[in-house]
């Protein structure tokens, strides 16, 4: 019988996870953006950090009781008990087995000079604790359920702390990549979830320019032969390191790992094909990355990608796109690559319609964009969703497009004008819209009326 505590946790984990992520897009667009994310962008940011708030005042450990005694314990579950001490785990950690202790009689083990499991008695093959922060979570919502007070940890802990134990496991399963598959095949798992948990792994990276090149040797150029599970390891990885911000330029100046990442977006599972795109809008936020990126040839598999559809893909996809297009030569290769096709047939499906938009508007400075939308008949598109959406982004990026289209594009005017005159939408927009849509319908209100003008007076 499913356990209700462990998944109440579980889900607020996961609801964490995708609101960090959720902000983490926002944040972006706000500093990266010019006139495209507007206040909009700002309160679904707001809203979202709200969001993170309650759930972290959810999770709180201020409860109402004394300290966590022996007699507030008598039913305390087996398994939030350290094996050493049969104390409430404060600090739990995974040891190299997989068995979890508290952190500071772990340590102590260890620092006698133990080098096996004190439980199983197994050998360790290494000495390096992950936090768990899962049985953290699941022991404080019991000790909140029981009124109790979880025991602040004896000593506070710093994660981003790189310990010799560390740089030595580091090295040992970089060695491993020039050994057998199966070795190879061990060692990209462990360094996937240690650059996953661990902030200091990802550190590590940076103290070597050898290390990247031994992480992906095992990878030769097409990688016909590489076995899929080893190429989604090694391309996490990769991703897991990109976020650490000194490790972007290290990573992006590797002659291998770019053009890795490119054909990585182009074949294999759909998650190392996601997590190839992922870590591209990593690396890219830097502006030199950018240009790397867009130069080796990233922007046509990322918008084959795109147009696949696939639902675990497509944000991160779209994320990719729009960082690299803030770059102008990066503008004219997404158009050029057929960006503004793909883009459009999935608005019109209505398909990941917000970040589209904002990709759209984006493009739609470039002359050769501004075509191709009139071409493909876009304009009654994103007038109807100026009419009926909700989204007060959505209307301004269509407002930006459509003003793009006026300016630069005046065959399309009259299109325009027998719309306004039908519906009177970019009238209603300028009344009621944010202060960046009124700007922008304004301004093709005041076009409109010019291009009548000269049609009365001719």
């Amino acid at each position: 019988m499913a356990n209700p505590e462990v998944e109440e946790t579980e889900s607020c984990v996961r609801k964490a996870v995708e609101l960090k992520k959720e902000l983490q897009r926002l944040v972006k667009a706000i500093l990266d953006e010019d006139d495209y994310g507007g206040l909009q962008v700002t309160n679904e940011a707001l809203r979202v950090l709200s969001c993170l708030k309650d759930l972290k005042l959810k999770k709180s450990h201020s409860f109402k009781g004394g300290a966590a005694g022996d007699d507030h314990l008598l039913g305390l579950p087996y398994e939030f008990r350290c094996p050493i001490s049969g104390e409430i785990m404060t600090d739990p950690v995974v040891l190299a087995n997989g068995q979890t202790f508290d952190r500071p009689c772990i340590q102590r083990w260890l620092d006698e000079g133990n080098r096996t499991c004190p439980q199983t008695r197994q050998v360790l093959s290494h000495t390096v604790l992950i936090p768990n922060h899962l049985v953290r979570e699941m022991i404080s919502q019991w000790c909140k359920e029981h009124g109790i007070e979880l025991p602040k940890p004896i000593k506070d802990t710093d994660e981003d702390v790189v310990t010799d134990a560390s740089r030595s496991h580091l090295n040992s399963l970089l060695e491993k990549m020039s050994s057998s598959l199966s070795d190879q095949k061990e060692a990209a798992k462990e360094l996937r979830l240690l650059t996953k948990r661990m902030p200091s792994f990802r550190a590590l990276f940076g103290e070597s320019t050898d290390a990247i090149p031994l992480l992906l040797s095992p990878l030769s150029p097409g990688r016909a032969d590489t076995d899929p599970g080893l190429l989604e390891d090694l391309i996490t990885t990769i991703l897991n390191l990109s976020i650490h911000d000194e490790n972007k330029r290290l990573v992006a100046e590797n002659p291998l790992a770019i053009p890795l990442l490119i054909d990585s977006v182009r074949t294999g599972t759909i998650e190392t094909r996601r997590n190839a795109a992922a870590a591209l809008f990593s690396l890219s936020a830097l502006d030199s990355n950018k240009l790397i990126i867009g130069k080796l040839g990233a922007m046509t598999p990322l918008i084959d990608l795109l147009e696949e559809g696939h639902p675990l893909a497509m944000k991160d996809v779209a994320s990719a796109i729009f960082s690299l297009c803030i770059l102008l030569e990066n503008k004219r290769r997404a158009v050029h690559a057929g960006a503004v096709r793909v883009i459009l047939r999935k608005i019109m499906e209505n398909s990941l319609v917000d970040e589209l938009l904002a990709i759209l508007a984006m493009l739609s400075s470039h002359q050769d964009a501004i075509e191709e939308i009139g071409e493909l008949g876009a304009i009654p598109c994103l007038l109807r969703i100026i009419r009926e959406s909700t989204c007060e982004r959505n209307k301004e990026n269509c407002a930006a497009i459509l003003y793009n289209i006026c300016f630069t594009d005046r065959t399309r005017t009259r299109e325009i004008m027998e719309e306004e005159n039908a519906n009177g939408t970019l009238s209603r927009l300028a009344e009621n819209g944010t202060s960046r849509a009124k700007r922008k319908a304004n301004g093709i209100l005041e076009r409109l009326n010019k291009a009548a003008l000269i049609v009365h007076t001719a």
